[in-house]
Order: C-alpha cells, then sequence, then structure tokens
C-alpha cells in the first residue's frame, strides 16, 4: 500500500469564511501582523498501487470527481518516498 496526501484549499478569490474567523480569533487574542489567513483540507488516502505516477492519477481522479469542488477548489497531491515534483494546485475552471 502506497499513501498519498492531498490539499485541498479555496481557489484565490472565493471567500474563506473560517479563515476569516480564523484571523479574527487570532487578532483578538493578540496576535499582531496576521495576513490573509486560508483555511483548507488535509485527505491521506492509502492505494494499492506502487508507481508514483499510477498513484497520483489515481488520486487526482478522486480529487476531480469527488474530494474537490472544481468550481471552487484547487487541490495539491503529494506522494511521500516519490516522485514528489513540485506541482502547482490543480483546478478544473
Amino acid at each position: 500500500m502506497a499513501k498519498a496526501h492531498v490539499y485541498i484549499t479555496y481557489k484565490n478569490g472565493v471567500l474563506d469564511p473560517q479563515g476569516e474567523a480564523v484571523k479574527d480569533a487570532l487578532s483578538s487574542l493578540g496576535f499582531q501582523g496576521v495576513g490573509d489567513v486560508r483555511v483548507g483540507k488535509y485527505i491521506e488516502i492509502e492505494v494499492e498501487k506502487s508507481a508514483p505516477d499510477e498513484i497520483r492519477g489515481e488520486v487526482e481522479k478522486m480529487c476531480q470527481e469527488l474530494l474537490a469542488n472544481p468550481v471552487i477548489e484547487d487541490f495539491r497531491v503529494e506522494i511521500p518516498n516519490g516522485n514528489n515534483n513540485p506541482q502547482p494546485p490543480k483546478s478544473e475552471a
């Protein structure tokens, strides 16, 4: 079994009310100089594939079909101990 890490965040320009709430709470706790705060999702998935390219392809398909909302969210897939070339977040818009 191999593991993939998936990071899902709102696209730039999409309102993030949870991020704004966190930013306001940090300010009220006395943390100064906090800029934009964005809150997203982190998902670990174990798959039975072994080749990093196969794992990435399978997990990206999962994101496109279920895990991420392509209208308002981007996603990034990382494969620990695999071919982890830095890639920009995926966007389907």
